[in-house]
């Protein structure tokens, strides 16, 4: 049973909506695991807020009505070919970091979807929760992924702002100098961000080739090779940024972390293709 005709009277905040299609879908027995966008329109309809008059999310949730015009110009609010046409401009960013995101977010995913897919298989209905909890994971990784796709692109921009301060002084030089090496930090910074989450992912990549749907198995090996490629992606950018920077002591300590995660992603990435090979080959 919902709600008929209902009417939101001002502005909601954007968590209320989350957590109303969350407790719909709960009383379904279904996945919570679905995007923000998938939640708001459940709650929209469950409610019925959209029966009377039109629900504008956008005018009607506080956080999109402050973020406003900031989600135009977004790589992530890009179509797909639109996307891969500023990457194969002459634009020097997107670069690798940003599709090294992007092929984290398109990994967990996938792997988000063989879990909300198990959720519903007929005959494990007593698993909904299970799988489940692993797609709502899934869901905030794959939503800070996407926010890595942009910052790589911020990150990189700042590098080229912080060269183009001028230099006339010696006073604008230290500033410049200085500016450049901040910027240089966080360019190291945001694909090490882009190594963690992606790595992470792989946890519930691997969870889905052992026990999700048989039925969407290469599902979760096409995501366990976007999540590996995640990982060195960025670690590749990790490293060519390290070459400028001067803080060694800041170096010795990430650089090592780095490392070890590359080496976790190829050594997960095996076992989930070997999981996957073991159950169609």
């Amino acid at each position: 049973m919902r709600v008929t005709g209902s009417e939101l009277v001002g502005l909601i905040p954007l968590q209320a909506m989350i957590d109303a299609g969350k407790f719909f879908l709960e009383q379904q027995q279904r996945s919570v695991g679905v995007s923000e966008e998938e939640l708001i329109h459940i709650a929209i309809k469950s409610m019925g807020l959209d029966e009377l008059i039109p629900f504008d999310p956008a005018e009607k949730i506080i956080e999109y009505k402050l973020r406003g015009k900031a989600r135009h110009g977004r790589l992530v609010s890009m179509d797909l070919r639109s996307f891969a046409n500023e990457t194969a401009s002459e634009s020097p960013a997107p670069g690798g970091g940003s599709i090294a995101a992007y092929a984290g977010a398109l990994g967990v995913s996938l792997a988000t979807m063989v879990a909300n897919l198990s959720s519903h298989k007929r005959g494990w209905d007593d698993r909904w929760k299970e799988f489940s909890a692993w797609a709502e994971q899934g869901q905030q990784l794959k939503d800070r992924l996407l926010m890595l796709v942009d910052e790589d692109t911020n990150a990189f921009n700042k590098i080229m702002d912080a060269f183009s301060l001028p230099k006339s002084s010696e006073e604008e030089k230290t500033i410049r100098k200085q500016a450049i090496q901040d910027a240089t930090k966080y360019a190291i910074e945001i694909p090490f961000q882009v190594m963690e989450t992606a790595l992470a992912t792989m946890e519930i990549i691997k969870a889905m080739a052992a026990t999700g749907n048989p039925n969407s198995i290469t599902d979760a090996g096409v995501g366990g090779l976007c999540a590996r490629a995640a990982v060195i992606g960025a670690h590749m950018n990790v490293l060519t940024n390290a070459g400028d920077l001067k803080d060694q002591a800041f170096l010795d300590m990430l650089l090592p972390k780095a490392q070890a995660m590359a080496d976790k992603a190829e050594q997960m990435e095996a076992e989930i293709r070997k999981l996957v090979m073991d159950k169609i080959g």
